[in-house]
């Protein structure tokens, strides 16, 4: 498998594990209200974070251009649900940091299921779809250079916050007692 495209599946592999928390997180509703919004709101920081200014800025920026470029078809199919997903995840965590900072707790958990359940489901169709589509279209010189502007991209974020992110969700995960 190309570098890139393990990339990106390590990545859910990472997003998934901070889905699992967020998910588990709504065990402390009614029980410990502050403790639940102080680690959903550090799950939507690695959400906002790793899954979109790292994770989705690639695909946004790099994969899917190139992938309409390959295939203008993609433009109004797959990849233009998947851009579409990407904007709505915006919304759903905006809208939930502000039903945390209204101490509407079950509201906020109700929106984070659904934001969870969205993900997974926007995962599942890049893992099964997008990045066989990706694997296809491109020869291996095409995925060579995507993979190397992946790698600077990441370069340019930063390296080592990508790394602390992805430590965020396990600490979390093993935080919350049920």
């Amino acid at each position: 498998m190309n570098k890139f495209l393990q990339l990106l599946y390590d990545e859910h592999e990472v997003i998934v594990e901070a889905i699992e928390a967020l998910k588990k997180a709504g065990s402390l509703i009614g029980k410990d209200n502050e403790a639940y919004s102080g680690i959903v709101k550090r799950l939507i920081t690695f959400f906002r974070e790793y899954a979109d200014k790292y994770h989705h800025y690639k695909e946004e920026e790099i994969l899917f251009p190139e992938m309409m470029r390959k295939n203008e078809m993609l433009a109004t199919g797959i990849v233009k649900e998947m851009f579409d997903n990407h904007g709505d995840f915006r919304e759903m965590t905006a809208g939930i940091i502000k039903l945390l900072d209204d101490k509407e707790y079950t509201r906020a958990h109700q929106q984070a299921e659904f934001y969870a359940e969205s993900l997974l489901g926007h995962i599942a169709a890049e893992n099964e779809e997008v990045f066989q589509i990706a694997a296809d279209i491109f020869d291996d010189i095409e995925l060579e250079r995507i993979s190397s502007r992946f790698e600077d991209c990441d370069r340019e974020l930063g390296n080592e916050r990508k790394s602390e992110l992805s430590l965020i969700a396990s600490r979390l995960h093993k935080e919350i007692k049920l």
